[in-house]
């Protein structure tokens, strides 16, 4: 049994660490959510305060401005850390911190505001990040598949439904129901970013009471601080009422949008899955890569698989918001916080890792169109018989009599695929019956697989070009990233 590591000598290995950051997240997002973007962007929340409260006429200098900007960075955590130990206050602890090396703007800072000035404000600010880093990445996705739709939108495949065979279809027409899933995805993440707005400058209880007395009763100055802070923080507007938060079902809204994004990913991802099992497409599958320990042959689609898991983890966080903001008292309680330190930062990081992935599986899938023929000729016959009576009719024949050949015909076939293991020989048995002599010579043109998959491929180009094509147009210059996995 391992045993913990001395009190002292602990290193990274000794203590838990979230595969979502330790494992599989990008660099960019698992900064977004970081201790140094939190703080880093508290600390620039109270320059913009100072800044706009100074342009309204509140006696702050030049010179107390000038020493937060330089300050900015200057993060010290061990004292923050000790100062939120002795304080039980983490707000207050890094006003402390600031303070420190600050010493001449330490009068001013967080002058007016209350601990949600910079705890929900910072949230907005990172949700708003977060939808930005993912956009583009699920913009590239749909283009990889864009690309895959394209160049097999006339590769008949057999269709399934209730997973038992059913008409054919195209390769790309399939994958174009991957894409439309993820292109409502990628609409619904640009709506709840577009729609997010600031909480802004609204006090403890979200009346603006300490600002309007900051201002000696000038509502039109709280107004305009509010307005200017939202302009420095980047947002277009803020909300207009909050309590001492803005209202949890904000959250409800961009995690929603995430959950809903997990439910395509496991989808499509299924769908590939079940396709590695027929030997008809595959996911990559790196040189030295180990499929299983034991059984050294096998090629398991690792990746698809990866994203099935963690895109029910990403549909099961939608359930905090939820009951977050149904238990939300009046102007607000506190049982939301620890609460959404989790919940937001693992929805965004686990929508990163499974867009990541799979746009890597995007980028490498294998087609196996031989294999795909082969599954077609096994089923085809049963589907063309349809073709086959119609074509007897207009040869002369009675559709009655024709149908009840078939039906003795293909019932003798389907005892030679299921009792006995062989192949489906009913064409074989149609060209031995003199019955069926009058359209012998047209039997092959009556089972070419092509005749069978209707519109699809006009439906993939029509498709591609109307819905897919435009909605990527904003994402053209962030197209050019490959993804590659390091696990």
């Amino acid at each position: 049994m391992a045993t913990p590591a001395p009190a002292g000598e602990e290193d990274a290995f000794s203590r838990y660490r979230s595969p979502l950051v330790s494992r599989y997240a990008s660099p960019d997002m698992a900064f977004n959510f970081s201790e140094r973007k939190k703080f880093g962007t508290w600390r620039r929340l109270w320059l913009y305060l100072a800044q706009a409260e100074k342009s309204l006429g509140l006696p702050i200098t030049d010179e107390q401005i000038q020493e937060m900007e330089a300050n900015l960075d200057n993060i010290d955590f061990k004292m923050a850390a000790e100062e939120e130990k002795r304080l039980r206050h983490d707000v207050m602890a890094h006003v402390h911190t600031f303070a420190h090396c600050c010493p001449k703007a330490a009068g001013i800072i967080h002058l007016g505001a209350t601990s949600c000035y910079v705890g929900d404000n910072t949230d907005l600010i990172v949700l708003r990040d977060g939808l930005d880093l993912l956009l583009p990445k699920l913009a590239r996705v749909i283009s990889r598949l864009a690309n895959f739709a394209e160049k097999y939108a006339n590769l008949p495949t057999l269709g399934f439904t209730h997973y038992q065979p059913a008409q054919l279809t195209t390769v790309g027409k399939r994958c174009t129901l991957w894409i439309q899933d993820l292109c409502m995805d990628l609409h619904n993440l640009e709506r709840a970013r577009d729609e997010l707005r600031f909480r802004g400058v609204k006090g403890t209880t979200g009346t603006q009471a300490s600002f309007l007395q900051l201002f000696e009763g000038d509502h039109d100055k709280v107004e305009e601080l509010d307005r200017l802070v939202t302009a420095m923080a980047g947002f277009k507007r803020a909300y207009i009422v909050t309590g001492q938060t803005y209202s949890r079902k904000v959250d409800i809204e961009v995690l929603s949008v995430l959950a809903s994004l997990g439910a395509s990913v496991h989808k499509i991802c299924t769908d590939i899955r079940l396709l590695a099992n027929l030997k008809e497409i595959e996911e990559p599958f790196e040189k030295e890569q180990i499929g299983s320990s034991a059984m050294a042959y096998k090629r398991n689609p690792m990746r698809s698989e990866r994203c099935c898991s963690l895109a029910r983890h990403l549909m099961t966080l939608i359930l905090d918001p939820l009951q977050t903001a149904s238990v939300q008292w009046f102007e607000r309680t506190l049982d939301d916080s620890a609460n959404r330190r989790v919940s937001l930062a693992e929805a965004f990081l686990t929508a990163d890792i499974i867009l990541s992935t799979l746009q890597n599986i995007s980028e490498g899938l294998v087609v196996y169109p031989k294999v795909i023929a082969r599954r077609i000729q096994q089923e085809l016959p049963f589907m063309s018989t349809e073709n086959i009576i119609m074509a007897i009719v207009k040869a002369g024949g009675n559709r009655q009599d024709c149908h009840e050949k078939i039906r003795v015909l293909s019932q003798q076939a389907a005892a030679v695929v299921k009792q006995e293991g062989g192949d489906n020989d009913l064409i074989a048995r149609i060209r031995a019956d003199p019955y069926f002599s009058p359209i012998h010579d047209q039997l092959e043109t009556l089972l070419e697989p092509t005749s069978f998959t209707g519109r699809a491929s006009q439906q993939v180009t029509r498709f591609l070009k109307e819905e897919v094509y435009p909605v990527l147009t904003p994402y053209q210059s962030k197209m050019g990233v490959k993804m590659e996995l390091t696990l």
